[in-house]
């Protein structure tokens, strides 16, 4: 029988009350006990959604590695965006990373643990990219832990099943657009039975374990630690969740299990990445701190998920932005692809020269193939496009805002020339900025990495309205 929607306070109300011991200092007295560099694979780059004074690497030569690895602060991100990559292409990335790692860290002798983040409505490459890059890692896993829970979007584990809100309803994520994606589509909201169904089969959903509320509420960090101390052979094991006071009881209960010898490769979402890497929470950055510069904004809009689209109509019917749509089928036609590149360079170009603020976005049809890879394909194409668009301004923009994983991803890789960054904090709950290293097109500008399943109807022309406010 598939979950049904329930009213999320009702649901919340049928749970036991949180585990009363803040666990926040026992964590940080085990990360001192045993500092381990936290180290965040990110398929793509809104991963960042959470954390606050951590480097964020596109590029990663064995140099820059050993680089992190010693460097002082407790995680860094490199950023694979794998999400965009065939499953193939995917999996050789995440193993080969694996391998340059475990050669860091031979080098180094500095020790680390691996989150390979991924999407809170569980899209991405599962299981194949993590199978990959625990080769890569020499292996030797006693299980997997897997985390989507993501309090800044309201994504919640319970009793197994994964929720999403949709103002005061949990919608079982199954239910949702995101499950509908034309790449990566499934059909399973109990994680148990999806694990089973993206493994095909080759895990039972009954084999995989569960740490549920009743557990972090009821029994506490120590009933985590001896639970996790019984895994081995890398088994899979799920983590209910529905506050950060559950995430930390269990964090605690891991860390006690890892100093006891455990080893685990994690697949989650971002809120546990903070908390893994004993970050402490900060508010959101304030117009002041986030220093954007003279002259028009640019707004990049890639993402088609329905919340995105009710973003940009807002911003487009709520503030003073000139708009500049871009044909997403004339970019996958090889004969005017260039000619609208072109095109819409042009006119973004003059907008910018002249301090005014525009937005650029793909058409809103959703152009998509029969199968997963060839989505893939127009998703890639249609980014291209985007980049090639960015690349040719040669106009400073006061700002960038990426609205989309992919976009922010190849905008920064492809069109802002950005090798390292560093994440500043959150311009709104969920919505990470980055400020671009010197080797950047515009060292120091801030760039907004918009989720496009994050935030509110009106959150994209609150964080336009803000950056203005300077």
């Amino acid at each position: 029988m598939k979950p049904a929607p329930v009213d999320k306070t009702d649901l919340f109300a049928s749970l036991p009350e949180p585990w009363p011991d803040d666990p926040g200092s026992r964590i940080q007295q085990l990360l001192g006990v045993d500092p381990c560099k936290v180290v965040v694979l990110d398929d793509d780059p809104t991963g960042t959604q959470t954390v606050h004074d951590v480097p964020v690497l596109t590029r990663w030569p064995q140099a820059a590695l050993q680089q992190e690895l010693n460097a002082p602060g407790p995680a860094f991100y490199l950023l694979t965006n794998s999400r965009s990559l065939s499953v193939e292409s995917a999996r050789a990335l995440n193993e080969q990373i694996g391998r340059d790692l475990v050669r860091a860290g031979e080098r180094t002798g500095r020790r680390f643990v691996v989150i390979s983040r991924s999407d809170s409505t569980l899209r991405g490459h599962f299981p194949a990219e993590v199978d990959a890059l625990a080769g890569g890692l020499g292996g030797g896993f006693d299980a997997w832990i897997i985390i989507p829970f993501f309090l800044e979007g309201e994504r919640y584990t319970i009793d197994d099943v994964h929720y999403l809100a949709q103002g005061s309803t949990l919608l079982p994520v199954a239910m949702s657009d995101y499950a509908r994606d034309p790449a990566f589509a499934y059909q399973a909201s109990n994680l148990r039975q999806w694990v089973a169904e993206k493994s095909r089969g080759r895990v039972v959903a009954d084999d995989v374990v569960s740490i549920s509320i009743d557990e972090l509420r009821i029994k506490g960090p120590d009933a985590v630690a001896a639970k996790l101390m019984k895994l081995r052979g890398e088994r899979i094991c799920i983590v209910n969740a529905a506050s950060y006071r559950d995430l930390e009881v269990f964090t605690a209960g891991l860390l006690a299990a890892e100093r006891c010898g455990k080893r685990f490769l994690y697949r989650s979402a971002a809120s546990f990445v903070r908390v893994r890497a004993g970050i402490a929470p900060r508010p959101p950055l304030s117009p002041t701190e986030l220093q954007p510069a003279g002259g028009g904004g640019l707004v990049v809009v890639g993402s088609h998920v329905p919340r995105t689209s009710a973003q940009l109509e807002h911003l487009l019917a709520h503030s003073e932005i000139t708009p500049i749509e871009i044909d997403a089928a004339a970019l996958l036609a090889p004969g005017s692809a260039r000619r609208e590149i072109s095109r819409v360079r042009s006119q973004a170009q003059r907008a910018l020269l002249s301090g005014i603020d525009i937005v650029v976005f793909t058409s809103r049809k959703l152009i998509s193939a029969e199968d997963p890879a060839g989505s893939l394909r127009i998703s890639r194409q249609i980014a291209d496009g985007l980049s090639a668009v960015v690349r040719g301004i040669t106009a400073r923009p006061g700002f960038v805002i990426a609205k989309g994983g992919i976009t922010s991803s190849d905008l920064a890789t492809s069109a802002l020339d950005v090798a390292r960054a560093v994440v500043c904090g959150q311009i709104l709950p969920g919505v990470p900025v980055w400020r671009l290293g010197a080797e950047s097109r515009f060292p120091a500008m801030s760039y907004v990495v918009f989720p496009g399943n994050v935030g509110s109807v009106s959150a994209l022309a609150d964080v336009f309205l803000k950056l203005k406010m300077n």
